[in-house]
């Protein structure tokens, strides 16, 4: 019964985090509008740069990261003296896989938000460093080169389980002895693909929206064509 009231404690934790909406907040702060009717709907911060321009766009993408890193540094600060060590890694995944859901589904927002990429690479770095270089290094790739934010997400949702599961094989001190991050990581992979489904459809289609210098290209190409 303690441990359930302790998993608890966590989910509250990380999906409080999760749900403050940086980017709705940031955009009606700069441009007065609701974020929830422009461009795809979503509060992350691809929908945030089309809204606001890059710098609300790269403000809200690091402000939903914190979020995640938040969650789980919080819930270690709350817990982490109270719960064994065995238990502890499955505490701080859960309020990391939270954080995700309370991004995409926030109480603030009528349950609404956005995809959980910012939230996902946030808690993940909370419990291996190495994540978030990681990700800004694939999400400049993927934005730059492919130009579409769901492969994006969809590429680090797919990395940081495939890390996790690195780290646990190649028996690293820290996270060889419990598999909880692996788990927690497929399970946050399979709420961000759920969030991306119409993304997912459109990409299957070729009809997908493209950001950055791809969607600059294709602008100047429809109109020398028009």
């Amino acid at each position: 019964m303690v441990n359930i009231i302790y998993f608890v404690i966590a989910i509250l934790i990380g999906y409080v985090c999760g749900a403050i909406p940086f980017g709705y907040l940031y955009v009606k702060a700069t441009r007065g509008i609701n974020i929830l009717d422009y461009g795809s709907g979503r509060t992350g911060g691809t929908n945030s740069l089309r809204a606001a321009g890059w710098k609300v766009g790269a403000l809200t993408g690091l402000s939903d990261v914190f979020k995640g890193y938040m969650g789980v540094t919080l819930a270690r600060w709350a817990l982490g003296g109270a719960v064994s060590a065995d238990l502890l890694p499955w505490i701080l995944g859960v309020a990391g896989v939270m954080s995700v859901v309370g991004h995409n589904w926030s109480v603030f927002l009528n349950w609404r938000g956005g995809a959980g990429t910012g939230p996902n690479v946030g808690w993940a770095t909370a419990l291996w460093w190495p994540m978030f270089p990681i990700g800004l290094v694939v999400m400049v790739i993927m934005l730059v080169g492919v130009g579409m934010a769901s492969v994006a997400s969809l590429t680090m949702a797919i990395i940081i389980p495939i890390s996790f599961g690195i780290l646990y094989v190649a028996g690293v001190a820290g996270y060889s002895g419990t598999t909880a991050y692996l788990v927690c990581g497929i399970v946050a992979a399979a709420v961000v693909t759920w969030a991306l489904r119409p993304n997912i459809k459109r990409l299957l289609e070729g009809n997908e929206r493209v950001v950055g210098p791809r969607a600059k290209r294709k602008q100047q190409m429809n109109n020398a064509q028009s």
